[in-house]
């Protein structure tokens, strides 16, 4: 089974596919990001289905890229006979998804084989498979799979196999389309055509970017990702294009997240607009207004690329999970917890898009006010908190910070921008829950926030009390709380989210430390002054990434390997905003944070 660090991620803008090192395609949801999964390898083995092809006896390819700034992999295979290249690759959709695979022949002759294993719902059922004009068709239930090339194949214990020899020069293609099992079949299209259409479409993308700096390879790369997991039909990105990775490999804590949540909101507008990549911002923040009208008491965490609210979780269990990690989860019930900040969330993100994308038309104020109304009735409450503990719900320090922030956004939006509301009545309940925080959540003899209120136990997001403008960045207790972090909650410099064996966040078993929470060190780093020490600790970060400049959600510092969620959006945001901090020289020596609008002097 491939390491979860193994995989590069392809896609069509409407799902997204898994290629591994060894030439295996064992992730692919057909036809969007959370429908039953055509291939289920990553989840279980072999026999839940994947789409092998390599040469012949090879066990990991000799080295793999993304070709130029696009989202089409070229893996490179050396052999005693010769040397091969495949490119893995799926077209902007057109109606019906598409999975290409090229191989061209550089030198020499390379025996290729070909091991498809067609399974839907998860690995659960086996298809109906038949000959059909140049290749194969599949179906079962809903889902049809049409396999068109011309290299003979045979069927062989219920999956199909082949073999064929590449030259120098050949060029041998395959295409695998998804349709519904009740249409027509649909064309096949030209491999050569629409390469050269997929090319195109993301250098072009790619060519609008802002990103610049040292690391502008990294952020590119950052903001490519984040592209892949864009539903674009209705401009949701869900948090990684997986379920059920393992944040401690053989444990339970293994969840779906293919998903939107509304916390990502700030972030990922934060990360595209400084992108350069608006249309992409509008088209987010388009999704955030549809998903959360409605009475704001009913306020999600997450919801569907669609605005779904019912994500009921179920449990696979003739799946044996990556690595023996079980259970393998579908659907998410944290969707139904109460976590505070996600109000203060959607409000900050709502501000960062006005005040940003000031050519655009921007109806949300109404919206706004209501959440506001409702966050005023409820930010005393205990929640469930950042982190979605399973545990007893209790007053999280990091989620009454975002109340604060949601009233600081809303005074300031009537103050500055002259829009309608209560502005004192709102300021007032702005200090109420400063100085909450401040008796209860901040430890003076420790000189350090904790993670709620009585704790002793510290949390990752205690780090962004600066970042929204609570405190400033070089207030004492900021900067005691950072040093508190490094020296309690990291393992090898990294930082860890909390510690579950303290916290009693409802789950047995440790995690990795989390790629954003480290980042989030260094941006307070940064603002801390401490530079050179957030420079080293960033160029350590990138290190965790994959050969193609992936990250998943963990890193294991222990066993050097990725853990958790692939590729992961929050880790990649957190890249970017951290990058363009390291990068700005203007802000880093002064008290202005990135997100201009959002100072961290009352208005």
């Amino acid at each position: 089974m491939s390491r979860i660090e193994d995989y590069a991620i392809i896609g069509d803008l409407h799902t997204a596919a898994l290629v591994a090192r060894n030439g295996s395609i064992d992730w692919l949801c057909l036809p969007n990001f959370d429908s039953p999964a055509c291939f289920a390898a990553l989840l279980a083995d072999s026999e839940a289905g994947r789409w092998l092809l390599a040469p012949k006896g090879a066990t990991t390819c000799t080295r793999r890229q993304y070709r130029d700034n696009t989202l089409v992999l070229e893996t490179e295979w050396e052999t005693d006979d010769g040397a091969v290249r495949v490119l893995d690759f799926m077209p902007p959709r057109d109606g019906v998804a598409d999975l290409v695979r090229i191989v061209e022949g550089i030198r020499g002759s390379v025996t290729m084989a070909l091991e498809l294993v067609l399974r839907f719902d998860y690995g659960h059922i086996v298809p109906w498979v038949r000959r059909s004009g140049r290749g194969l068709h599949a179906v079962a239930g809903p889902d049809s799979v049409y396999l068109a090339s011309d290299v003979p194949v045979h069927g062989e214990h219920m999956r199909t196999r082949g073999e064929f020899t590449v030259g120098e020069g050949d060029r041998v293609s395959f295409v695998l389309t998804w349709a519904p099992s009740h249409a027509q079949q649909p064309r096949t299209v030209d491999p050569d055509k629409v390469l050269k259409g997929t090319t195109d479409y993301w250098t072009g993308w790619s060519s609008r970017s802002r990103a610049g700096g040292p690391h502008k390879d990294a952020v590119q790369r950052s903001l490519i990702t984040l592209k892949a997991l864009t539903y674009m039909p209705t401009g949701g990105i869900v948090a990684a294009a997986t379920t059920s990775l393992p944040e401690q490999i053989g444990g339970p804590r293994n969840w779906d997240y293919r998903y939107c949540w509304l916390r990502d909101a700030t972030w990922t507008l934060q990360s595209l607009i400084a992108g350069g990549y608006t249309d992409e911002a509008v088209a987010w923040r388009n999704w955030l207004l549809r998903a959360v009208a409605g009475d704001p008491a009913d306020l999600q965490i997450m919801y569907s690329l669609h605005g779904a609210r019912r994500l009921p979780e179920a449990e696979l269990d003739w799946l044996s999970g990556y690595e023996g990690s079980r259970p393998v989860r579908t659907g998410n019930a944290a969707a139904g917890q109460f976590q505070l900040d996600v109000w203060g969330e959607v409000l900050d993100g709502l501000a960062l898009t006005r005040s940003s994308l000031v050519a655009d038309h921007d109806e949300s104020w109404d919206l706004q006010t209501a959440i506001m109304e409702h966050l005023e009735k409820i930010w005393d409450q205990p929640d469930n908190g950042l982190w979605e503990m399973r545990g007893p719900r209790r007053h999280f320090t990091h989620s009454k910070v975002m109340a604060w922030a949601g009233a600081d956004r809303m005074v300031k939006g009537i103050r500055k921008s002259g829009l309608p509301g209560p502005a004192d009545r709102w300021a007032e309940l702005r200090d109420r829950i400063h100085d909450d925080v401040m008796r209860h959540g901040f430890d003076e003899k420790r000189n350090t926030f904790v993670q709620s209120y009585g704790s002793d136990e510290l949390d990752a997001s205690l780090l962004l009390i600066p970042r929204v403008g609570f405190l400033p960045k070089d207030d004492p207790r900021v900067i005691g709380t950072i040093e508190a972090i490094q020296r309690e909650l990291t393992e090898d410099g990294f930082v860890l989210r909390y510690r579950p064996e303290a916290s009693d966040d409802g789950l047995p078993g440790r995690e990795g430390v989390f790629v954003a929470c480290s980042f989030w060190l260094v941006e307070a780093l940064i603002g801390a002054r401490r530079h050179d020490e957030a420079g080293e600790l960033f160029e350590r970060l990138l290190t965790l990434r994959n050969d193609v400049g992936l990250f998943s959600e963990e890193w294991d510092p222990q066993a050097s390997r990725q853990l958790g969620n692939t590729p992961q959006a929050f880790s990649h945001f957190a890249l970017i905003t951290t990058a363009l901090q390291l990068h700005q020289g203007d802000a880093r020596d002064s008290d202005t944070p990135v997100r201009k609008s959002h100072g961290q002097q009352q208005a």
